[in-house]
């Protein structure tokens, strides 16, 4: 019998992925203005680029495939 699939929504690390982004643009909106193409920009993109790999992962059609991007995500994790 095979495993039903779920959505990558319904994941809690993908929730957990996504209040840590909001909480990354909330934090980084206090940074000073001369930050804001700086590192407060890098802050965001490696934040949104947590939750885009996990749907991106499991959209995948063959498992090795599916983590290989759930590994892009751990780096950002730790």
């Amino acid at each position: 019998m095979e495993k039903e699939k779920k959505l990558y929504t319904e994941l809690d690390v993908w929730k957990e992925a996504r209040a840590l982004t909001n909480a990354i643009y909330v934090a980084t909106k206090l940074f000073p203005k001369d930050e804001v193409f700086g590192l407060a920009s890098q802050m965001r993109r490696s934040a949104v680029s947590i939750p885009s790999n996990i749907a991106e992962g499991c959209g995948r059609n063959y498992p090795k495939e599916s983590i290989q991007f759930f590994f892009y995500c751990k780096r950002f994790y730790l």
